[in-house]
């Protein structure tokens, strides 16, 4: 996972291109061993979850988009909730998990009162191990010990910070390195027949342009590329020699055409750029060591490896006096905008996915993804289904190509207050937008947006984006496709829940009611048994009808519950959930009560403002201990008495499943 690593950093993606043309004016950079995993795996139409790296590597390890993640907006060091994650689903199926680089999600007391010992490092989230940077800020520099803003950092080896031995290490060569012995001491362990999962998070190209101390070493995998020395001082072997002193020489000299005029001299490369281009080069070697590793130690063909990067493109360099612009490469690709929109250049982010003998070599998946995807791909490759709660689909369908898949749920929220910045390559209407609180949703190849939203009432930006990458034909000024703002305005009530510490203008809106009529009292309960640790949803579409949730006969372990809550009148109603085993409550996709993760039998309360009619409602209750659960689930308008929620729950008489 790569940081502001922009979709046409990479040259499969964008960057050839750029060299085909032949142009002296358009300068270009290269990443041949990408673009080689790339051919010889799949390449992703992949969305971020946030256009930042917080909230976006928060909804990546929680499986949810930012409709529900709990760290949203700008919450830079904010506590990764206490729940499923990458790690701990790992972990639950029997594999070793190791994270290593950059994290930033571990606690501060900015965020809450019993934050400040770090309740959310990565060993408390799911990782057997952990090497890297704890704080988000430690992250802009590349150098532990040779700080050029703000001093030395702190790398940490699980919980404990190390302060010496790291002289002149470059933390893309240092995790790296880290990661190329993890795997190679796992090999050589007791647990080696045991699976492992690894989060190689890098916080390389972002925040200061810093270059390596020295060319890569001869070679990659086992005997060659970067090894890990353990020896204070030399803790690998690229800590000699001048710190950020390293250019590629493909670009020490590179030349362009800075005015679009043949007749005058080329010039130079700016010193950012020639280093920006060398730190991407320097990520393609490092991605290329770790696969030739898996290779040397006949890994590779039972290791899916997913390559992708945090959001779009920064123009940030942190070197005083040497701005950086991603236009000069044009790493926002064929789109418009790049880190903090929700254009399109903002949120598509490089993504391969590499299995040789499962994926097809040059396989493109066209149908559209986004990061919390991978927790339910992770899980079914490990022969499981996720937990309910994740807000993804399993992506391996797409990328074996062996059936059909379900389609992604795509959506973004949030807020930044500056403006998209003003390049000559955006369209007019996109330069130096107005952010503030913005919003995407993606159905099929239909994408609405919204900047700088004032009201529930703001419409919507509609495009088609598969025909029109740039979205510059706003489909909601067609009259005959105005019906689509509504549908777009509907939908996102329907698939987020508000959060107290990123308020939203549209957070107190009714969500929206669904146009159907079912005509019968009671559940569609489907029985069936669950084989993961946490609440999994059925294979099958077995159902019967019950009017209550009396499960004293129930013989599987879990069972869901689906019907339509029939809302008498618009109003704040609260729902309460009691269980003596584990339950989870969706409303339309909200995430309403989750009584799963490390559940006490408490009773779990939650408020949402419903439209009058009809809501699809999934209740999952799976038994714990082999214990036939009791169900307590209630709810009430404000003011009234509680009272079971199944007598305004109707089905369809010949259970048949009904949309708008």
């Amino acid at each position: 996972y790569t940081d502001d690593l922009g979709v046409g950093d990479v040259g499969t993606f964008f960057q050839n291109r750029r060299k085909e043309l032949n142009d002296p004016s358009k300068p270009f950079h290269l990443t041949p061993h990408l673009d080689e995993m790339a051919n010889n795996g799949a390449t992703m139409e992949h969305y971020c979850p946030a256009p930042v790296c917080a909230p976006s590597r928060a909804s990546l390890l929680l499986g949810q988009s930012q409709g529900h993640a709990n760290v949203r907006d700008n919450q830079f060091d904010k506590a990764l909730e206490d729940n499923y994650t990458l790690g701990n689903v790992m972990q639950l199926l029997g594999y070793k998990t190791m994270a290593i680089g950059k994290w930033g999600l571990q606690g501060d007391t900015k965020w809450s009162e019993d934050g400040g010992d770090w309740p959310a490092v990565p060993t408390e989230r799911g990782f057997d191990g952990y090497y890297g940077y704890m704080r988000h800020g430690d992250g802009h520099e590349h150098y532990p010990n040779e700080g050029m803003h703000g001093g030395k950092k702190e790398v940490y080896e699980n919980t404990t910070a190390i302060t010496s031995g790291l002289d002149k290490s470059y933390t893309g060569d240092l995790f790296t390195a880290k990661a190329k012995q993890y795997i190679i001491d796992h090999e050589n362990s007791e647990d080696k027949d045991e699976p492992f999962f690894m989060y190689l998070s890098y916080d390389t190209p972002h925040a200061i342009l810093q270059l390596p101390t020295q060319a890569y070493p001869e070679g990659y995998g086992l005997n060659g590329g970067l090894q890990w020395l353990g020896e204070d001082g030399k803790m690998i072997n690229t800590a000699s020699g001048e710190p950020d002193s390293w250019m590629d020489p493909l670009y020490a000299n590179a030349t362009y055409d800075d005015d679009d005029n043949p007749d005058t001299p080329e010039v130079e490369w700016p010193d950012i750029y020639k280093r920006y281009a060398t730190i991407v080069k320097r990520i393609d070697h490092q991605v290329q060591d770790v696969l030739q590793l898996l290779k040397d130690l006949d890994l590779d063909e039972n290791t899916l490896v997913i390559f992708s990067s945090d959001n779009g493109p920064s123009r940030e360099s942190y070197i005083k006096g040497h701005p950086y612009h991603p236009n000069f490469f044009e790493s926002f690709g064929d789109f418009d905008g790049l880190k903090r929109d929700v254009l399109e250049g903002g949120l598509r982010v490089p993504t391969i996915a590499y299995w040789p003998g499962r994926i097809n070599p040059g396989t493109h998946v066209e149908n559209p993804s986004i990061a919390y995807d991978w927790m339910n791909t992770f899980t079914e490759v490990a022969g499981h289904r996720g937990p309910v709660r994740s807000d993804g689909v399993s992506l391996l369908p797409r990328l074996t190509g062996n059936e059909a898949a379900n389609e992604s749920n795509i959506y973004v929220e949030y807020f930044q207050k500056n403006k998209t910045p003003g390049y000559a390559e955006f369209l007019e209407k996109h330069r130096n937008r107005e952010r503030r609180q913005m919003q995407m949703l993606r159905i099929g190849d239909t994408l609405g947006i919204r900047y700088d939203i004032q009201s529930p009432d703001d419409p919507f930006e509609i495009y088609h984006v598969t025909e029109d990458p740039k979205q510059s034909n706003n489909l909601n000024s067609d009259s005959q496709l105005a019906e689509l703002d509504k549908r777009f305005k509907e939908k996102i009530t329907q698939i987020r829940i508000a959060n107290p510490t990123a308020p939203r203008p549209y957070d107190d809106e009714l969500i929206s009611s669904k146009r159907v009529n079912p005509d019968k009292k009671g559940w569609s309960s489907n029985f069936y048994t669950s084989n993961t640790p946490w609440i999994s949803a059925p294979e099958n579409e077995t159902t019967t009808r019950l009017e209550t949730l009396d499960l004293t006969s129930m013989e599987e372990n879990s069972v869901l519950f689906e019907g339509y809550l029939n809302v008498p009148e618009n109003g704040s109603y609260t729902f309460n959930l009691q269980v003596d085993g584990k339950a989870f409550l969706r409303l339309h996709e909200i995430s309403v009560l989750d009584a799963d993760y490390k559940y006490d039998g408490r009773n779990k309360t939650a408020s949402l403002n419903l439209e009058k009619g009809f809501h699809p409602i999934r209740l999952y209750v799976k038994k714990v201990d082999g214990k036939i659960p009791a169900v307590n689930f209630t709810w009430a308008k404000e003011g009234d008495e509680p009272k079971e929620v199944s007598k305004n729950v109707m089905t369809y008489g010949s259970m048949q499943v009904a949309t708008n």
